[in-house]
């Protein structure tokens, strides 16, 4: 079974190919908008347009969000704080750890958030 680190560098990998993906298709959806004869107000396919750059930004957002909670992660784990939960100190269950790698709280003070 993979170690915790691993597990967690799995998740960073993938979360950076995610963002290159969005970044490549966020400055496509730039470039398609930008084209001569594109005109977001009034052609048909702005408002697509649009819609699929905001909604590529907002993807991109998380998936960068998610790089961040999984360095932090790392560092909880270099500090020897991993799965502890930081409201209140008990342990982090094993099986929302595995679900959620992430996790900084237990499932008792994660509603509370």
């Amino acid at each position: 079974m993979a170690s915790i680190r691993d597990l967690l560098f799995g998740e960073r990998e993938r979360a950076s190919q995610r963002v290159a993906a969005l970044e490549r298709e966020f400055g496509d959806l730039a470039e398609a908008a930008s084209a001569p004869g594109t005109d977001d107000e009034h052609d048909p396919e702005g408002a697509t347009l649009a819609f699929e750059r905001q909604r590529a930004a907002a993807l991109l957002e998380q998936a960068r969000a998610h790089i961040a909670s999984v360095d932090a992660a790392l560092r909880r784990l270099d500090e020897g704080n991993f799965g502890r939960c930081e409201r209140c100190g008990r342990p982090i269950g094993e099986d929302r750890l595995a679900a959620r790698p992430t996790a900084t709280t237990c499932l008792t003070c994660a509603p509370r958030r």
